[in-house]
């Protein structure tokens, strides 16, 4: 065995022990957290403006238990899944498109950056008088919502792409296409997952907000009407689930990134 596959090899080892070890230092973590609220709730923190983690789980298990929470869950879930394909597809177009031709970037960056200016969360009045109350208009401000941070990603990806390697492959013949496939797309792809990773939660953004507005189904829902019951614990329930899942779909992005790039 050469030197260099033994340092590859004590890397790879080192590196999947480095990752045990910070999914145990994130569940120490967590934990040291949930016990200093618990231990404060009351104390120090009124229960009824912050809750407790134990009073917060409690609500969970009991919506866990009846249902409920699995079906705002998919509600919701849903919503923000096919918001999050749509925008993240038209992001990616758009910006393979734009960023092919420098005049044609110069010319709607200004009207891309303004659009996105506008908060997302005043557009949802506007989505939910054009579309009704259903799904639509929750899958449209998710997709809203991830679109603009996937663009501008893959966007800088294209931008950061060696021109050298590009001036290569035009002088041996190659079309605009065959550049787009062969160099532009493989080193854009790390920007355009970073754009999904921060993407997704924003989605998640988008279809909660539009669903506190108008909606009778959703984390979003389930989150204004415990409000209105002045249920604290249940806000913290419907908010926690809501994270929990955010938090194993980006787990899964980034897997999913390491084994696109495990030849890095």
């Amino acid at each position: 065995m050469t030197i260099r596959e033994t340092l590859q090899r004590e890397s790879s080892v080192s590196g999947k022990h480095s990752f045990d070890f910070v999914w145990l230092y994130r569940a120490l973590f967590l934990l040291i957290l949930l016990g200093v609220w618990q231990a404060a709730s009351g104390p120090l923190l009124d229960p009824f403006w912050f809750s407790s983690p134990s009073a917060i789980g409690a609500t969970l298990a009991k919506w866990t238990w009846t249902g409920v929470l699995q079906h705002h869950l998919f509600v919701t879930f849903k919503e923000t899944i096919t918001g999050f394909v749509f925008g993240a597809t038209f992001g990616v177009l758009l910006a393979f498109a734009v960023g092919s031709s420098d005049i044609l970037r110069r010319t709607i960056d200004p009207f891309i950056t303004a659009i996105y200016g506008v908060p997302k969360v005043a557009l949802a009045p506007l989505f939910i008088m054009w579309f009704g109350i259903g799904l639509a208009p929750k899958i449209v401000l998710a997709g809203v919502s991830v679109f603009f941070l996937v663009f501008f990603s893959t966007l800088s990806g294209i931008a950061q792409v060696d021109q050298r390697m590009v001036h290569a492959l035009r002088t041996m013949g190659a079309d605009r296409l065959t550049v787009q496939r062969r160099v532009v797309f493989p080193a854009a792809l790390p920007w355009v997952f970073t754009g999904l990773k921060l993407g997704l939660p924003y989605g998640f953004v988008g279809a909660v907000a539009a669903e506190m507005m108008a909606s009778n189904a959703g984390i979003g829902f389930l989150t204004q009407n415990a409000a209105g019951q002045l249920d604290t614990a249940g806000v913290f329930a419907a908010l926690f689930a809501l994270m929990i899942v955010t938090a194993l779909l980006n787990e899964g992005l980034g897997a999913h990134e390491r084994w696109l790039f495990r030849w890095r």
